[in-house]
């Protein structure tokens, strides 16, 4: 059981790690066809686009700024430590 929690733990690690990756290039590199930014956005997307629907459902954020990096972020914590802490 011990090897479950390791693994989700480095695997909400990974995903936090990306996401927050994703958002820090974003102020740098403005080309989406940069190799880098591609890779993170095919893995990112699926995670923040439904986060940004909800945002924008609720006039949160705007055009200038995208907050569903920082809401993954804080959901992502929540969701590690409740799987860990009820495996």
């Amino acid at each position: 059981m011990i090897y479950v929690k390791v693994a989700l733990f480095y695997f909400f690690q990974l995903i936090m790690y990306l996401i927050f990756g994703r958002a820090v290039l974003s102020w740098f590199i403005r080309d989406y066809n940069n190799p880098i930014m591609r890779i993170l956005v095919s893995l990112t997307e699926p995670i923040l686009k439904p986060i940004r629907e909800l945002l924008s459902r609720f006039n949160i954020g705007g055009n200038m700024i995208d907050f569903s990096p920082l809401v993954a972020l804080l959901i992502v914590q929540l969701l590690m430590a409740l799987v860990i802490n009820v495996l």
